[in-house]
């Protein structure tokens, strides 16, 4: 009976961490499916994920948090188009030039960390970098763009 128990506690923690999990997509097609089937915004994030110290900061500091995968998992279709320049991290040819094209047309000025709130169908909302805020706080600046 114990072991009856202790396999239930496990399993409904295992159910509980995945509810906050995020699925981070690469393909704007993907993102853009999932989000006009959802009824959802899209936060495109360019990121250069060995290299960019603020880019690292907002992974820790923001993505990672509880109160950011919540918000996300209910409103939100997270896209991210990673830079890493490290080869050991170097991404598939194919994904690379999927990057470049969402950076092509979202990122021209080439920022990084760069946050772009976009609409189901793919238009850009509001842009935001890094800030040396808390979860509940970036979140609101990324509702303030969908206003």
């Amino acid at each position: 009976m114990q072991a009856f128990k202790k396999f239930i506690f496990l399993a409904a923690l295992l159910c509980f961490a995945n509810s906050y999990s995020q699925n981070w997509v690469t393909s704007l097609d993907e993102a853009k499916a999932i989000a006009q089937n959802e009824n959802k915004n899209i936060i495109l994030v360019f990121s250069g994920s060995d290299w960019c110290a603020p880019c690292i900061k907002l992974d820790k500091n923001i993505w990672a948090s509880d109160d950011f995968k919540k918000e996300a998992a209910a409103n939100w279709v997270l896209l991210k188009a990673d830079f890493p320049k490290k080869k050991v991290n170097a991404l598939p040819e194919e994904l690379q030039k999927q990057n470049g094209s969402l950076s092509d047309k979202y990122n021209k000025e080439g920022n990084f960390p760069l946050v772009v709130v976009m609409d189901k169908n793919g238009k850009a909302l509001g842009k935001t970098g890094y800030k040396n805020i808390a979860p509940a706080a970036y979140i609101a600046l990324l509702h303030s763009f969908e206003k």
